[in-house]
């Protein structure tokens, strides 16, 4: 395989969630600033086709590329990190290559052959990875799960054998492992690392670069110990202790050594420039005079991830406002007026089904009548909608979405204000069936948003892309989309008579992709999911106009 690509590993030993997206991320960051081209590719060994049909809750957000693919939520800290959009190669489950496999056997295309893991399977997700490396000086690859995972052994044999390929030097193995702290006995127990560590040798890969992850700083007496027992060089393990702010991280991996070890194996010493991401870890951490307090009205509870990049596009906001951020999660199932009451302003983001969306037409209803700050997001941009559409006397206004929920009761006056869309019909219930990835809008002029998106652009602010300022006054955007219902343009004078305005269209007109309340201070609700495109050292012009509105107010 002739490829002057040199590729990085990652994989994870313990326990899942140890932090391995992040130290990959945080690699690249570094890479990218010492001027390197760096891509990411996240391999998970789940059963799934695409993360569209996981459970948020218990895996948090699904993030969405450019090219309409349901993703893993390491995809968001990619780009946030690396500020470069992923794509239908940055993802790869084991789902999608049982499924590729099967249906090229069904076809006939392995003339008889037996199927087998070894070498059908690895040899497919190492094109994969070949495909996703395409024009890269550098790509990084997660290996999802835990080292030992029954699940997972393919994808670990098939990252060994990649290295006969391309080359053991153009190969780099991190393991990121997890160093638990017994309170008991007040000390760090090594031993879970150590196990992982054997795992790993047992399959034939021998990390180049261990970084230890602990609730609290690890003595080097610790790291040396770890290395003792896994055959590598003491200053190859690293530590990653727990810290306030993931944007510290990529400073961290600077500080804990590693800088070396990576100029050793791309062969340029170069030192990166980290100065934005110094300034911005200040900006993370200073403490301001005023604080801004947001309600996320949320159906998803109970797992901060679930919203991840909201949550992320709120901070950097804020960070670059230079106000405190107080995110108060606000159960759209158990929401009241007094919730709505005690923040500064509501942030209404995604989801799907009935449950928790009445809270939701609440929080957009009290926004509308009180003036609060509110920013919907795709379930958002319904909610507030079917809020207008009753406050101008529709009673029975609602989504067709609620009619597949058995415990929706529906009004003998029913208006479907949200609607399924065109060609969508009687696939409701099944993935892949949405309006996904990039699509473009047309924000009229003199409105809200359309100022707020040609602000940005006339101020060649960081947040550019796809922004375009047309000759007649309108502002075309591009946003990532998730979402299968779309606003009945029967009732837009009834929304319009309940206080919103239509603000930009698809070029075509034929659907909704953001309304605003002209006559309030901040109400702006939009289809799309702009949370994806925003970035901590270029934070999306929505999130930062609104959080600049509430600390305007403050």
């Amino acid at each position: 395989m002739k490829n002057k690509c040199k590729y990085i590993f990652v994989t994870g030993g313990v326990l899942s969630g140890v932090g391995k997206g992040i130290t990959a991320a945080s690699m690249g960051a570094i890479l990218k600033a010492k001027g390197f081209k760096v891509t990411m590719q996240k391999c998970d060994p789940y059963l799934n086709v695409d993360a569209g049909l996981l459970n948020p809750v218990e895996h948090g957000e699904c993030f969405v590329t450019r090219d309409g693919v349901e993703t893993d939520l390491d995809l968001g800290h990619y780009e946030r990190f690396l500020d470069f959009e992923t794509n239908k190669y940055s993802i790869t489950l084991s789902g999608g290559i049982y499924k590729e496999l099967i249906e090229k056997e069904r076809s006939g295309g392995f003339h008889g052959k037996t199927v087998q893991l070894v070498p059908h399977f690895t040899d497919l997700v190492q094109e994969k990875i070949a495909m996703a490396s395409k024009d890269s000086d550098i790509h990084i690859v997660e290996i999802g799960g835990t080292v030992g995972d029954y699940e997972g052994l393919a994808f670990l044999e098939a990252i060994r054998l990649f290295a006969n390929k391309v080359g053991r030097r153009n190969c780099l193995y991190i393991s990121v492992v997890y160093v638990p702290w017994l309170n008991t006995s007040k000390e760090l127990k090594t031993k879970p690392a150590q196990n992982a560590l054997k795992d790993l040798r047992g399959f034939g890969i021998i990390p180049d670069i261990v970084c230890v992850r602990s609730e609290k700083p690890c003595s080097r007496k610790i790291c040396e110990k770890i290395a003792a027992f896994s055959g590598i060089p003491g200053e190859a393990v690293l530590n990653l202790p727990d810290i306030d702010s993931v944007y510290d991280v990529p400073l961290n991996v600077l500080k804990s050594g590693v800088l070396e070890i990576l100029n050793d194996f791309v062969g340029n010493d170069k030192k990166p420039d980290m100065r934005k991401w110094e300034k911005f870890s200040e900006w993370c951490h200073e403490q301001h005079d005023k604080t801004v307090k947001v309600g996320l009205v949320a159906k998803y509870v109970g797992n901060e991830d679930t919203y991840i990049c909201v949550t992320e596009a709120l901070k950097a906001a804020a960070a670059h406002h230079k106000v405190n951020l107080d995110i108060v999660w606000i159960n759209a199932e158990e929401a009241t007026e007094e919730d709505f009451k005690n923040v500064d302003g509501l942030v209404v983001p995604g989801g799907f089904g009935l449950r928790g969306v009445e809270g939701k037409i609440k929080a957009a209803t009290f926004a509308l009548e009180n003036d609060k700050p509110y920013l919907g997001l795709c379930l958002g941009l319904q909610a507030a909608c079917i809020a207008a559409a009753r406050r101008a006397g529709l009673k029975g206004a609602g989504s067709e979405e609620f009619l597949n929920d058995e415990d929706f009761k529906k009004p003998k006056d029913f208006q479907n204000v949200i609607y399924i869309m065109e060609g969508q019909k009687g696939k409701e219930s099944t993935g892949g069936t949405m309006r996904l990835g990039d699509y473009p809008a047309v924000l009229k002029k003199g409105t809200k948003t359309a100022e707020i998106y040609r602000e940005e652009a006339e101020d060649c602010g960081a947040y550019t892309s796809g922004i375009e300022v047309q000759k007649t006054g309108n502002v075309k955007v591009i946003e990532r989309h998730r979402h299968r219902y779309e606003v009945n343009q029967k009732y837009l004078k009834d929304i319009e008579k309940g206080g919103l305005i239509v603000a930009g269209t698809s070029p075509d007109k034929s659907l909704v992709e953001f309304v605003e309340a002209p006559d309030k201070t901040f109400f702006i609700a939009t289809q799309a999911h702009p949370e994806f495109k925003s970035r901590p050292l270029s934070v999306h012009p929505l999130f930062y106009h609104f959080i600049k509105i509430l600390k305007d107010q403050k």
